[in-house]
């Protein structure tokens, strides 16, 4: 709850400090004394955008703070929270939590879960949809809980998926090039990772066979060592040139001489005979080589620079594989899994979207009641649940005066009429911060209505901190805790001032409420009657 609220250099308030307790307060004063100053204060230290000039007269900086105390529970010491703003005139305010500086938009979501002000549109809770839902789901006793647990699994289970990388699809057809790879590589059965040198090397002397074979021939063919030449050859001119010069004393030197070189050409004749024999083509060796060869360079195209580069990628691709066929089954569970939950949350859905329809006739007729008691007897109160899903989005319809059309109560245009249609809701539904604000919820009514205005109010502050700025004795009343705003001047300057009343003083205050004349006997008297039959 709203444990103390400061406010310095705001419009006429110079410096003062509200203190409050649990129950219901009424702040209660003059036109004019400040009441909605300190309600605009709460919205600027809760994250409300400032004016200009909204600091007093001679100073540039507006300081607003506020002490929240949380002492529900079994702790010694309440929790407390104080939100502090400054607002200068010539440059940003500054927001704090707990003396630590922070975006105005941190004391905006803090202040949601700790004020609701009705009476300045800016800050009711119950104008969002999840209020609205929350409110109404509250009173109809409809339980969300199966179906926003099954809807959070569904969104955790969805995002596991996404997370696995791409769709069933595309982790097949990764599957799918990763067996292709891994099944060329094997064929290529690589065991010799020199492989493609000894495969040049003996390509090469394949190649040569043909060329050696006909460079042998020939050869043959001049020595005469070739049986298929007509020609006689070198061998038989040397033989014949020995028999020549045979008996010639003066030559014998020189026979000798050819008969040598006869005898060596014939014995090189043999040896090439020989390596013709060896020399025999062998296209299919070739062509088997030269194939082996385009299918390892295939390799090294598609999977590195050396054969232990295609091998690595291989046991690389394996574990790629692997993980693949990992992910590929945990998709498969997960999927199996989320269209489980999807057609539970279709259930459960329809189950809850009937139990809001159900709902929505005791929660307008119990709203009508409230309103009529707070003298709206002319409104008309409607709750609209969408045909989807759960019914969602939630929305409550209002018109405030008879002949005009329902619409969203951010539409209503009237603050006391919008102010007191919530407080109905509070009425019939539990839930909401606590602390609640009303200001202007009193506009436009008096009498019973007042009564039961002030009633209700007390109603509410039996789950809530109520605080509310009112113009009505009967309100002012049935509060447990009175604070009077008042306006002085002093030396040229207005300043407001607020103290707690209590006894004879508030019985002064409510006197002046009634008739204006805090002086009447008679006032007092009708202001005593009030205080004994507002407080229980």
């Amino acid at each position: 709850m709203l444990a103390e609220l400061r406010v310095r250099n705001l419009g006429v308030i110079e410096d003062v400090l509200l203190e409050l307790g649990p129950g219901m307060t009424a702040l209660t004063g003059e036109t004019g004394a400040g009441k909605t100053l300190i309600v605009e204060a709460l919205q600027l230290v809760l994250g409300a955008r400032a004016g200009s000039g909204i600091q007093r007269r001679g100073s540039d900086e507006t300081v607003i703070e506020a002490r929240f105390i949380d002492d529900e529970g079994d702790a010694e010491v309440p929790h407390e929270l104080v939100l502090t703003r400054s607002v200068k005139a010539e440059r940003r305010s500054r927001a704090e939590i707990d003396g630590r500086m922070v975006p105005l938009s941190a004391l905006a979501s803090a202040g949601a879960d700790l004020v609701d002000i009705l009476g300045q549109n800016d800050h009711y809770s119950l104008l969002s949809a999840g209020a609205q839902k929350k409110s109404f789901d509250t009173f109809t006793g409809v339980d969300t809980r199966e179906l926003d647990d099954v809807v959070n699994r569904v969104r955790r289970l969805s995002a596991e998926l996404d997370d696995l990388g791409g769709d069933g699809k595309g982790r097949r057809n990764a599957l799918e090039l990763l067996d292709h790879e891994i099944a060329e590589i094997d064929s290529a059965l690589i065991s010799d990772l020199d492989e493609l040198t000894t495969l040049s090397v003996e390509e090469e002397r394949l190649a040569d066979l043909s060329a050696h074979r006909e460079a042998i021939e020939t050869v043959l063919a001049t020595l005469g060592g070739d049986d298929s030449s007509s020609d006689p050859g070198a061998f038989a001119v040397l033989a014949r040139s020995v028999e020549l010069l045979k008996g010639m004393n003066s030559l014998a030197g020189l026979a000798s001489r050819l008969q040598t070189a006869s005898v060596e050409i014939a014995d090189v004749a043999s040896e090439l005979r020989n390596a013709l024999e060896l020399s025999q083509d062998d296209p299919r060796a070739l062509d088997a080589i030269q194939r082996r060869r385009r299918l390892l360079s295939d390799l090294l195209k598609k999977y590195g620079a050396t054969l232990r580069d295609v091998l690595e990628y291989k046991e690389a691709a394996r574990r790629r594989r692997d993980d693949l066929v990992n992910l590929a089954e945990r998709a498969r569970l997960l999927t199996a899994e989320i269209e489980k939950l999807e057609a539970r949350q279709v259930e459960l859905e329809r189950s809850v979207r009937s139990a809001r329809k159900a709902g929505i006739a005791p929660f307008t007729v119990a709203l009508h009641s409230r309103l009529m008691d707070l003298g709206m007897s002319g409104t008309r109160f409607d709750v609209e649940v969408s045909d989807d899903g759960a019914g969602e989005p939630i929305r409550f319809l209002l018109s405030a005066n008879l002949g005009e059309a329902l619409q969203p109560l951010a539409k209503v245009a009237s603050g006391g009429e919008l102010a007191r249609a919530m407080l109905a809701v509070r009425l019939v539904s539990s839930g909401g911060p606590p602390t609640m604000v009303f200001d202007e919820v009193d506009a436009g009514i008096g009498g019973s209505a007042a009564i039961c205005l002030g009633r209700s109010l007390k109603e509410v502050a039996s789950r809530h901190q109520v605080l509310v700025v009112t113009h009505l004795a009967q309100v002012a009343a049935a509060a447990d805790h009175h604070v009077a705003v008042e306006k002085s001047t002093s030396e040229g300057r207005t300043s407001t001032s607020i103290r707690e009343l209590s006894g004879q003083e508030r019985i002064v205050e409510i006197s002046r409420m009634l008739s204006g004349h805090p002086d009447s006997a008679t006032a007092r008297a009708h202001a005593a009657e009030l205080l004994s039959s507002g407080q229980p």
